[in-house]
C-alpha cells in the first residue's frame, strides 16, 4: 500500500495533466511520455543557470515508484545539485494528484539529469558566473 502524502511546500516547475493520448489502452501512462516531460522540467532550472541553450547530456537515475493514471495531475518539482564549468546536474521529484472525491497525492518518480549549455555553435560553452 502506497503512503499518501503531500505536495512539497514550493512552486511546482511544471504541472501537466495526463491524458488519455498519453497512455496505453489500459489507462495507464507511458513511461516514455513522463521521461519527457521530466526532460521538459529539469531543463528550465537548467536554461535559467545556463542563460541560454542547453542539452541533455545524461539521464543519472531515474526511478519509477508508482504508475501514473489518465486524468492524473502530475507535478514536477526540480532542484539544481551540481553545477560544473559546462554542466549542471538538476534532480526532479514528481507528484500525482488523483482521485478528486477522495483526494489521493503520491510520489510517483525521481530522476536526476544533466545538463550542458552550449553555444550558438551547438559546441560546450563556459556557465556563466553566478552573482
Amino acid at each position: 500500500m502506497p503512503d499518501f502524502l503531500e505536495l512539497p511546500k514550493r512552486e511546482p516547475t511544471l504541472r501537466v495533466a495526463a491524458m488519455p493520448s498519453d497512455a496505453n489502452y489500459t489507462g495507464d501512462i507511458f513511461g516514455g511520455w513522463l521521461m519527457g516531460q521530466v526532460d521538459i522540467a529539469g531543463s528550465i532550472p537548467a536554461v535559467q543557470r545556463a542563460k541560454g541553450r542547453v542539452v541533455t547530456v545524461a539521464v543519472n537515475s531515474f526511478i519509477f515508484k508508482q504508475p501514473l493514471f489518465v486524468g492524473d495531475i502530475v507535478s514536477f518539482y526540480t532542484e539544481i545539485i551540481k553545477v560544473g564549468t559546462t554542466s549542471i546536474s538538476v534532480d526532479v521529484e514528481v507528484f500525482v494528484q488523483r482521485n478528486p472525491a477522495k483526494p489521493e497525492c503520491l510520489k510517483v518518480t525521481e530522476a536526476t539529469l544533466t545538463y550542458v549549455a552550449v553555444g550558438e555553435d551547438r559546441r560546450p560553452r563556459a556557465l556563466p558566473v553566478e552573482a
